[in-house]
């Protein structure tokens, strides 16, 4: 018989040691540098932004993770506002500007953050700092590969403006932070941490911003071009971020001979597969084998790319942002040899059991000496090295084999427990639970954090027996009283101060209905 107790534990220590690092990145140290000329129109537009973050604590939600300091580049751009990426402020509990060439910081705040494609706004206590400091120009068209660029910001190494030199490489339509996708244009000039958020220019003008280079690759840096930085300033323009419309139907192309003989389209018909839809809502107008060989008028070849110019193409799926009005896209495909024309759903975002943070802190709830959270896009990034993964899919963990799942029903989450037992006897002889999900509370079934409290505040048993998705999970059972008269010790020996997150707490203190 197999002995899984050693595996169980080997799991724990793991997942333990991975989760307890999330979001720490070290602070920009800058050397001091020799004074500068005084800075052109496009320079002066070039602010450094410092922050200090609280990132979430994953394994003890009931905390945050110590201040760090970091520091990036922004761009004065107009409204009186400074245009930057959402990864330099993001979770910032401080944010301070310091124009080109002065030496003093103000005080900024964040009013507009996107994460999913990587930008953020921020506005000044003193809005005096820009009578002298106009916005920066923007170009409205993509530029072509091959044109020169230059790179400003404040990246590492030195205190004062850095210009880089390069040319665009390619450009793109891709992933940035899931769901998300847009435009990317790849460049060759030096790109290094602290230049996030900083300008690209073709002459005097912007045509995008800074924001990540490849590692492990010589000189192989990311922009986001000012059509993506148009629609969310759009979209940002109610104070309050929807996103972009986009959709997730799974597909293939169709080089294949044998599948275009099954399918038969026609020797000139081209166009992307519909593996499967993203929904299976009978409703949805999208089949299996459908061919999708229009987004609007424009064609889309065998690899699901269309033609923007003589030199460029992207996946088809740029179009949507183009082509969205109320939900829907125009699309033509090809279905048993006919060609139909159907209007394609789109959404600003795609339901996830498994959601990201987004910039908040995990909701949590402690009940003896176990912590309980919700599972996300998050925490499972912070266990992703081989052989966590390998071990958590060999045992069927939903925070792998439904890490890209739709909820199954309306509020479904995975409730986790999150941390390992907080020392004491009741846990005595128990394998360490972190990462675990929970099944069931006395037989019944757990649909989310807030339906695990709702089931421990109403339990009137003598016991409580916990069981977890998954193969080769231990049961636990515990003496009811003795949770609850034990968890307020636990959190004073160990200085946490509060049961659980306002949201779990309002659900744990409302009267029994």
């Amino acid at each position: 018989m197999m002995c899984v107790l050693p595996l169980r534990r080997l799991l724990a220590g793991v997942l333990l040691l991975v989760t307890s690092g999330y979001g720490q990145t070290p602070a920009v140290s800058a050397a001091g540098g020799a004074p500068a000329a005084a800075p052109s129109v496009t320079e002066n537009a070039v602010v450094k932004v410092f922050t200090t973050a609280r990132y979430p604590d994953l394994s003890k939600p009931w905390t945050k993770q110590a201040p760090v300091e970091a520091t990036g580049t922004g761009v004065v751009i107009e409204g009186k506002r400074i245009l930057t990426n959402a990864h330099v402020v993001l979770y910032a509990s401080q944010v301070q500007v310091q124009a080109n060439q002065s030496g003093d910081k103000i005080t900024a705040r964040v009013v507009a953050i996107s994460p999913g494609i990587d930008l953020a706004l921020l506005a000044l206590e003193d809005e005096s700092f820009f009578d002298t400091r106009p916005p920066m120009g923007r170009t409205a068209e993509l530029p072509q590969v091959k044109d020169t660029i230059l790179v400003q910001g404040f990246p590492t190494g030195g205190t004062s403006l850095s210009t880089t030199k390069g040319i665009v490489s390619r450009i793109d339509f891709t992933g940035y932070n899931f769901p998300m996708a847009g435009l990317r244009i790849q460049i060759d000039a030096a790109i290094n941490p602290g230049n996030s958020g900083g300008p690209a220019l073709a002459g005097d003008k912007m045509i995008g911003v800074a924001f990540s280079r490849l590692g492990g690759g010589d000189n192989i840096g990311y922009i986001i071009p000012n059509e993506e930085i148009e629609l969310f300033l759009a979209d940002a323009a109610d104070g309050s971020i929807e996103g972009k419309p986009g959709s997730w139907d799974s597909l293939q192309t169709l080089h294949n001979p044998a599948l275009r003989d099954y399918l038969n389209p026609g020797s000139s018909a081209e166009g992307v597969v519909v593996n499967h839809p993203d929904t299976p809502d009978s409703a949805y107008p999208l089949r299996a084998w459908d061919i999708i060989s229009h987004i609007g008028d424009t064609p889309v070849d065998h690899e699901g790319m269309i033609k923007l110019g003589p030199n460029l193409r992207v996946a088809f799926r740029y179009m949507i942002q183009k082509l969205a009005k109320d939900g829907r896209v125009p699309v033509t495909v090809l279905r048993e040899g006919k060609s139909i024309k159907l209007d394609m759903p789109v959404a600003t975002d795609r339901p996830m059991l498994l959601r990201s943070l987004s910039g908040s802190y995990p909701s949590y709830f402690i009940y003896g000496p176990m912590v309980f959270s919700t599972g996300t896009q998050e925490f499972v990034g912070g266990l992703n090295n081989v052989t966590v993964m390998a071990l958590l899919s060999v045992a069927g963990n939903p925070l792998v084999v439904r890490r890209g799942d739709r909820p199954a029903f309306e509020g479904e989450e995975l409730v986790i427990v999150s941390s390992p037992f907080f020392p004491h006897k009741l846990s005595k002889g128990y394998a360490n639970p972190i990462g675990r999900v929970v099944k069931t509370v006395n037989g019944v079934k757990i649909r989310n954090l807030a339906h695990l409290v709702e089931t421990l505040r109403d339990a009137k048993s003598e016991f409580m027996v916990f069981e977890f998705q998954g193969r080769e999970q231990e049961r636990l059972v515990f003496p009811r009283k003795e949770m609850l008269s034990s968890t307020e010790e636990i959190l004073n020996d160990n200085g946490v101060r509060a049961q659980g997150s306002p949201d779990t707490l309002k659900v744990w203190d409302a009267k029994n209905s």
